[in-house]
């Protein structure tokens, strides 16, 4: 009977996420689901990202977290729409989540939708939310043994943003270890080496996705 139980709720989900992804295909929508830890620095790589593309994609960002408001708050300073949810201690976004999140976006005016994910390195990578890329970052604080620890969240991704490199000096992190962990799991993913507080990296990485969205 649980079998039965964890299946129907799988399936529905499924059946959201399939037609959120019906809905953002009609509108010529990209969608990135942006994922990692809790302090990788998810939200400074989007506002960042933010500043280098607003003035030439239309962009729109869901930010999925725990409690509060303030990284929507933060998004929408930078002068991009924005929808918060709250989960309330659920470890990842869902389909039914981002329906009603997409609800919420003016999706026609929308050339680029990020989805901020919760922090977390092991539940959103188990969960489709009909986004059409991948995008986990990884800060060096956190150490490169994160990649054979959560294999799954680094497998399906399009790309991988190391994160705070202006620290490396002040770490141990193995850069020998994580391109090659990283390579030998996902040998076509692209890695992008940012700062952001130095802005280092992220016009790479801005190039790298806006050739995303030409070919979308």
């Amino acid at each position: 009977m649980e079998i039965n139980i964890g299946q129907h709720i799988l399936n529905a989900h499924q059946e959201i996420t399939a037609k959120n992804k019906e809905v953002l295909l009609k509108h010529g929508v990209l969608t990135i689901n942006l994922m990692g830890s809790p302090g990788a620095g998810k939200t400074s790589v989007l506002e960042a990202l933010i500043s280098k593309m607003k003035s030439s994609v239309r962009m729109a960002v869901i930010e999925g977290d725990l409690y509060t408001s303030k990284d929507a708050e933060r998004i929408e300073a930078s002068g991009v729409p924005a929808v918060q949810i709250n989960t309330r201690g659920a470890c990842h976004l869902d389909g039914k989540m981002i329906e009603w999140a997409m609800q919420q976006l003016p999706l026609a005016d929308v050339d680029l939708l990020i989805i901020e994910n919760i922090g977390n390195l092991v539940c959103p990578a188990e969960f489709d939310l009909g986004e059409d890329l991948r995008i986990s970052v990884l800060s060096v604080t956190e150490g490169e043994d994160k990649i054979p620890k959560y294999p799954l969240m680094f497998k399906d991704s399009a790309a991988v943003i190391l994160n705070k490199v202006d620290l490396l000096p002040y770490t141990d992190f193995n850069m020998e270890d994580f391109y090659r962990d990283l390579r030998l799991l996902n040998p076509d993913v692209a890695i992008f080496e940012v700062s952001c507080r130095l802005d280092k990296g992220m016009d790479e990485f801005t190039v790298w996705l806006k050739s995303k969205i030409k070919t979308n």
